[in-house]
């Protein structure tokens, strides 16, 4: 009797079955094949607590649609790769592409030691790379010609769901199930690809329609929710960008995705970007050394409420609300004068929809230091931006306890009122409209390029 021809699918960011090219490559290539993750120490070592413990419960999920047939072990990946290619006489090793810096030096390491790695598709619509200005094959630099670009580029149709195919029975050592608990009283969305399938249809049901107007509301629930399943693959951007029609909620919905991609590309085309200046003169700037008002602004105890309200919901849920993520990293930025690096760090030890290119270049694009779009100069005042899209300070409230009793004239500046601070809130650790003219201030040295001031 011959033996069944076998290929391995490695899963990494891609924890689904559904619209999943390599998976179909894998199957279509053997009689059966090992789906398999290798649980990396290092990886593990850098991730929040949160991210760890949404990533094992998707896992779970990702076993149950294949069977209960999931081979998961902790390892090297060259060694764990290479033992189960001697024991199955393995063919062929299938992934999704990977872009990012840590990634692709993952994949080129498994590859120099002899593995062959077969990339079908990626997780992405258009793949970091692709889309390049016609005039002369570069990167865009600028998002709303990338957008233009992206969308003349196109993108295929989701893959076909595979109907029936043959999993390997893992042995006893390849069910190292990671035991990753949840930080007490953090409640995170539901994880795995039903979940994100579920939760895409209920939004395009009664969300979708009216994206554009509810997605900056913070009390709502108004945004799709599908950052987290994307960065683990739970779903694929095709599947979100299919039924897209041309309507202004449709299509700012499709230009969130469009960010995502922009992000990836410029990471792509300038690697060091997730720790480095996108505009190199940013890191000549005067910033201050990160003290109390940086653990005010990490506990969400700034004394503004907007600002505190999106850090604890951070905190609690492993997510934070897109226009309260500008928010708060323009206060750490222009108002603390502290680099964006840590608030990067921060956000990366607590999303669990941490994606390194969309979390570096959405603190560069804030902090004014990335790509065109957003000068330095546009500073986001958090009580103007709390009463525009907070306007009765429900999302405060849900957040701040401390505030709950004041009404939506009274929460976005507790410090005028005589019951402001009776709960226990605390004080302002900054003057916002000082802060500002000093962030000013410091950007006309670098632009007049004046030496910094003594002692800075």
């Amino acid at each position: 009797m011959s033996t069944p021809k076998t290929s391995i699918i490695w899963f990494r960011r891609d924890l689904r079955i559904n619209d999943h090219p390599a998976l179909l490559a894998a199957i279509e290539s053997s009689d059966q094949i090992i789906p398999l993750f290798i649980l990396d120490k290092q990886q593990i070592k850098e991730a929040g607590a949160k991210l760890l413990a949404y990533m094992g419960q998707s896992l779970r999920q990702l076993d149950e649609s294949l069977g209960n047939k999931l081979h998961i072990i902790e390892g090297d990946q060259v060694e764990v790769l290479s033992a189960l290619i001697k024991r199955y006489g393995v063919e062929q090793v299938h992934i999704s592409a990977e872009y990012e810096r840590y990634g692709a030096a993952r994949d080129a390491r498994v590859e120099a030691a002899g593995i062959t790695l077969i990339r079908t598709g990626s997780p992405y619509a258009v793949a970091p790379g692709r889309v390049l200005k016609p005039s002369d094959a570069t990167p865009y630099k600028v998002y709303t010609p990338f957008y233009k670009g992206w969308r003349t580029h196109g993108w295929r149709a989701p893959a076909i769901t595979p109907k029936k195919f043959t999993c390997v029975e893992p042995i006893s050592e390849y069910r190292a199930f990671p035991d990753f608990p949840m930080p007490e009283g953090v409640k995170v969305i539901e994880a795995g690809e039903a979940a994100a399938l579920k939760r895409f249809k209920e939004f395009s049901k009664n969300g979708l329609d009216s994206y554009d107007e509810n997605r900056n509301l913070a009390a709502i629930d108004g945004t799709s929710k599908m950052s987290s399943y994307l960065k683990f693959g739970e779903i694929h951007p095709r599947t979100l960008l299919v039924d897209l029609g041309e309507s202004k909620a449709h299509d700012t919905f499709r230009k969130e995705i469009a960010w995502r991609e922009f992000y990836a590309d410029v990471l792509f085309n300038n690697p060091m970007t997730d720790v480095e200046y996108y505009v190199p003169k940013f890191a000549q700037m005067r910033y201050d050394k990160p003290g109390k008002q940086f653990k005010a602004w990490c506990e969400g105890k700034t004394g503004y409420p907007f600002v505190d309200a999106a850090i604890r919901q951070l905190l609690l849920e492993g997510w934070m609300h897109n226009r309260t993520r500008m928010v708060v990293a323009s206060f750490l930025v222009k108002d603390l004068h502290l680099e964006w690096q840590l608030g990067e760090r921060f956000f990366a030890e607590h999303l669990v929809d941490y994606d390194v290119a969309s979390n570096a270049h959405g603190w560069q694009w804030t902090a004014g230091t990335g790509t065109d779009a957003s000068p330095y100069y546009r500073v986001f005042n958090p009580i103007e931006q709390g009463r525009r899209f907070d306007e009765n300070g429900d999302y405060i409230r849900r957040y701040v306890p401390e505030l709950a009793h004041l009404s939506a004239s009274e929460i976005h500046e507790p410090w005028l009122f005589l019951d402001g601070y009776s709960k226990g809130y605390p004080e302002r650790v900054v003057d916002h409209a000082v802060e500002r003219l000093e962030a000013l201030t410091r950007l006309q040295e670098i632009k007049a390029d004046k030496p910094p001031m003594p002692g800075a």
